[in-house]
């Protein structure tokens, strides 16, 4: 499927550089994540018209965890599984903890694990919550089955990730410079719909939005999107130095998209939710008792 999907898309996401992004940028991270706070947040609000207690419930890529705080204040009682491919970023979602904590009812793990190879039990969580995370995966629909195989009969998953039109300022500015791979590839939001179905869940739900971000100049785009990890991760990237006369063409590149005095960049944000139907004879509900790790 990896190769189906590289061959159409053009590569795959290299996790060992999506970790190190990420580590790298954890302590910095909030003060750049505009955007990622912002879809988290219009996220937590639709929990408000989802008629659903779940009891575990899995923050799937809980990067600094400000998902996890809203997760928490809406589902007090729940046991919350916050998940991330970086450590780093775990620590900054995870703090630690009272020794006591560790047996109460609803408290928060930290869990190092990756979207594509989920190291948990099957049937062993009520909900997922992903937000901008799945991006990440170097195949949805590995993801997606991974996902309901996680979940319990009933089960809910809601994400939030972002579509193919998203960077599309930069994507073709880099194309008038050369040929090389410099931006990230995002999946069609109705390829999602499909894989989802094709991964057991039932009436999946899906809508979009474009969020605009703007700039003063190039290098404060470029900044704010190494600064949150988010530059190009893809296997089969260009990996060397951008000289003078190529940078001084992007940037005449990227002018031609100058409104306002500013540069803008498009985030086509997809929203989707899916529930596992509530029979599931190909598994059995897992009972876990969660016990917290305390990270060095």
């Amino acid at each position: 499927m990896v190769q189906e999907q590289n061959e159409q898309y053009g590569a795959g996401v290299d996790k060992a550089l999506v970790r190190q992004s990420f580590n790298r940028a954890a302590n910095q991270y909030d003060a750049h994540a505009v955007l990622q706070r912002e879809v988290a947040t219009r996220m937590l609000s639709r929990l408000a018209y989802i008629r659903h207690q779940p009891s575990v419930v899995l923050d799937a890529g809980c990067g600094t965890g400000f998902g996890v705080q809203g997760l928490r204040t809406q589902y007090p009682d729940a046991t919350l599984l916050a998940l991330d491919l970086a450590e780093a970023m775990l620590k900054q979602a995870c703090p630690p903890r009272p020794f006591w904590h560790k047996w109460r009812r609803s408290a928060t793990f930290p869990v190092c694990g990756d979207l594509d190879c989920l190291p948990l039990p099957p049937a062993s969580v009520n909900m997922i919550w992903s937000s901008l995370a799945l991006q990440w995966s170097n195949d949805l629909r590995i993801s997606f089955a991974e996902l309901r195989r996680v979940l319990t009969p009933g089960g809910l998953l809601m994400f939030a990730t972002f579509g193919s039109d998203t960077l599309k300022e930069l994507r073709s500015a880099f194309a008038r410079v050369d040929t090389q791979m410099h931006v990230n590839h995002f999946i069609d939001m109705h390829d999602m719909g499909d894989w989802l179905m094709q991964a057991g869940f039932s009436a999946p739900v899906m809508d979009m939005e474009f969020i605009t971000l703007t700039y003063p100049d190039l290098r404060a785009m470029l900044h704010d999107l190494k600064a949150i990890g988010a530059h190009n991760v893809m296997q089969g990237r260009s990996a060397g130095l951008m000289g003078r006369a190529r940078w001084q063409a992007l940037e005449s590149a990227m002018e031609s998209f100058r409104r306002a005095g500013q540069l803008p960049l498009t985030y086509e944000v997809v929203y989707g939710h899916a529930w596992v139907a509530d029979v599931r004879p190909d598994v059995k509900v897992q009972t876990v008792q969660w016990h917290r790790r305390v990270m060095s």
